[in-house]
């Protein structure tokens, strides 16, 4: 089995945990946030999902990168203790202990993700790969999720969420089982206490940065204006579940066009293509400001967002530091997260007609476009994906030596490599 298909086998048994965990918990007193309720309550919502956040950023990212046995001891740690979580969850599913246990369970979560993106250039054999190995690994996430969603539904109705939790434990199982089998990709970190500057990181890394937060923002925002908007509509929670499963569908269709998108390319271009149609669709919802283009404006910018994310991605694992890539995948998602919550509690906070929060998604998009054009370092990029594709350096090992080289010596060794799929 290839490198890639560990890491896909992998994932797919960490999603499919997560989405039985979140089934399990469905019914329980920490998900019981409605749109319909006191805002209090849903921005207290906001700040726990960005609590587990505080400890990603400054203390588990630079540990992902020094940890003995690597980042693949990560993950392994990871599913372990995901397995005991769930099955202690199983003794305080109505109890206020399940508040500590779910804090723990999103904390290695996020973990795992930063561990996951940053595991990703060690499965591929080339940069012009990354892209579509990222992508493969959303679609993953999204079919998965799915999938584990049937047996965890029909496990809660008959016996309860505690055979949910134990199902979701044995998912997790699977999942560690796979981990032990992923490559080792063990970089020497930056020396304890000295932390990668975002700020030294190429112009290109730091304006895509800005673009990907505006996209988070842009998300959070949406989401919450949608559902307290609808509250004002008839039928107003048939209309946001609609709006919710096509998001989710946009961000499947996003996952599965970007591989396509960047064979003609770059990814800063990809990320400027995403930009354009929310900033389009949010001027023309705010026109007509119906439900129908309400619903529209939330597919497309579900689908932007998931060739942002994916553009993102790839130029961090192309570009950035390979000896604490963790730390910095983890850094820049702390900052989106944040990003989000703020996006989101601005409509909770204040009441906004329907057709300015369409026009906001417009403006910020609009203006995240015009950075990037302005922010370009070079007009010869936008000409040559190839060109673009082949700069920086990721600190992979080759193929064949045993010794580490430089990003550009690896890079001439893996240019005629094959995709992820075909290894």
């Amino acid at each position: 089995m290839s490198k890639f298909r560990r890491l896909a086998l992998t994932h797919a048994a960490m999603m499919a945990g997560e989405a039985a965990m979140v089934v399990a918990l469905a019914d329980s007193f920490f998900f019981d946030v409605d749109p319909n309720g006191a805002r209090s309550k849903v921005l207290g919502f906001l700040l726990v999902s960005f609590a587990p956040f505080l400890l990603v950023a400054p203390f588990i990212g630079p540990v992902i990168d020094r940890i003995r046995g690597g980042r693949r001891f990560v993950v392994e740690l990871v599913a372990a203790a995901r397995i005991v979580l769930q099955l202690l969850m199983v003794q305080f599913t109505d109890d206020i202990a399940l508040f500590l246990l779910i804090f723990l369970a999103l904390v290695l979560q996020k973990t795992y993700v930063v561990s996951k993106s940053a595991l990703v250039p060690s499965v591929v054999r080339n940069d012009e790969e990354l892209v579509e190995a990222n992508s493969k690994l959303g679609l993953i996430a999204g079919v998965t999720g799915v999938v584990a969603v049937i047996p965890a539904g029909a496990l809660q109705l008959i016996f309860g969420s505690s055979a949910t939790l134990v199902y979701g434990a044995a998912l997790f199982g699977v999942a560690l089982v796979a981990a032990t089998r992923l490559p080792r990709d063990r970089a020497t970190s930056v020396r304890p206490g000295r932390q990668v500057a975002i700020a030294s990181m190429p112009s290109r890394l730091r304006a895509e940065a800005l673009a990907m937060l505006t996209l988070r923002v842009c998300a959070g925002l949406f989401l919450f204006h949608l559902a307290f908007w609808f509250r004002t509509q008839d039928s107003g929670t048939v209309w946001f579940g609609v709006a919710v499963v096509l998001s989710s569908l946009g961000t499947m269709a996003g996952n599965a066009t970007a591989p396509i998108m960047r064979r003609h390319l770059t990814e800063k271009q990809m990320m400027t293509a995403a930009l354009v149609p929310p900033s389009v669709c949010g001027l023309v919802a705010a026109a007509v400001n119906g439900r129908l283009a309400a619903i529209g404006l939330a597919a497309v910018l579900s689908f932007s967002a998931a060739i942002g994310r994916l553009s993102f991605e790839s130029i961090v694992q192309r570009d950035g530091p390979a000896t604490g890539r963790g730390e910095l995948f983890a850094r820049f998602e702390t900052r989106f997260q944040f990003g989000w919550v703020v996006g989101a509690s601005v409509p909770v906070l204040f009441e906004i007609p329907g057709a300015l929060g369409f026009f906001m998604i417009s403006v910020l998009t609009l203006a995240a476009v015009s950075y990037l054009w302005i922010a370009s370092p070079t007009r010869a990029e936008m000409r040559s994906p190839a060109k673009g594709a082949t700069r920086g350096h990721s600190g992979r090992r080759p193929t064949r030596q045993p010794d580490r080289q430089s990003g550009s010596q690896q890079r001439r060794r893996g240019s005629g490599g094959a995709s992820p799929s075909r290894r």
